[in-house]
């Protein structure tokens, strides 16, 4: 950790901004013995290194931005909202560019709306729904399923999970996952967080050689279901905007997009 600051001039408007890394994962930046900004790093569980910046002004941005780009290796990631325009030119300015683009989708739990009342498992396939799943099983089936995106696509492009684990561990609340079993084995999945304003759909997933079965469909038709049986009139999801098999599914039960969010990088 570097823990002397870095001192940068003031400009004709502002007085002097000292910035200062606080910590391995924070950075300050103060005026007159006052915080105008800070800026914080954290690891994904997939490895990549995500920074943000908290700055009211331009200039405070820039220098903690550069305080941080000089404390920390590449490749260096961060997440706005497309619509914000000057967050987003804050980190160009920063040697920020664009690496991919996630849709946060409104979806409806009304089967009317989604067509998924008459949809049933495929032939052999069983539905648990959330909290009925074994724990072993699972994290194995999460596991496989984890491998298989990381070998393709790459979990990159997976809605970013930004929750704290422990190192190895990738399966937080086995109760809040849905699976489908299949001769006796789990071979799909999907993860709602309902502790939330909106229920949120976190992940859903089948194994590769289980896919265009209709799993996805029915793991689907089982949770907007039961939350549409407990009043709940939609749900949100994040879908990256090159996963044609995930825009296709939700656009196919009705979902709109509601927003979206940039992940930029600087190599």
């Amino acid at each position: 950790m570097n823990s002397n600051p870095v001192r940068v001039t003031s400009d004709p408007v502002r007085r002097l901004v000292v910035v200062t890394r606080v910590s391995d994962a924070q950075w300050h930046a103060v005026e007159d013995d006052r915080t105008v900004g800070r800026g914080h790093a954290s690891r994904r569980p997939d490895g990549r290194l995500f920074i943000s910046v908290d700055a009211w002004h331009g200039t405070v941005f820039d220098r903690l931005a550069d305080a941080m780009l000089t404390d920390l290796p590449t490749p260096l990631y961060t997440v706005v909202d497309e619509t914000d325009h000057d967050a987003r030119s804050a980190w160009e300015r920063a040697g920020f560019a664009t690496a991919r683009r996630e849709w946060g989708c409104v979806v409806p739990t009304d089967p009317r709306i989604t067509g998924l009342g008459p949809v049933r498992p495929p032939s052999g396939v069983t539905i648990l729904p959330p909290g009925r799943a074994e724990e072993g099983p699972l994290r194995a089936l999460d596991r496989v399923i984890r491998d298989e995106v990381e070998a393709s696509v790459g979990w990159r492009t997976m809605p970013a999970e930004v929750l704290p684990r422990p190192a190895g561990a990738t399966v937080l609340d086995p109760s809040t996952y849905a699976v489908a079993l299949h001769s006796g084995q789990y071979v799909g999945l999907v993860r709602m967080a309902t502790r939330t304003r909106q229920p949120r759909i976190g992940l859903i997933a089948v194994r590769a050689d289980r896919h265009r079965r209709g799993i996805a469909r029915a793991l689907l038709a089982q949770v907007l279901g039961s939350l549409h049986r407990s009043g709940t009139a939609s749900a949100w999801a994040e879908v990256d905007e090159s996963n044609t098999a995930a825009t296709a599914l939700f656009e196919s039960v009705g979902a709109r997009r509601a927003g979206s969010a940039l992940e930029l990088v600087r190599r």
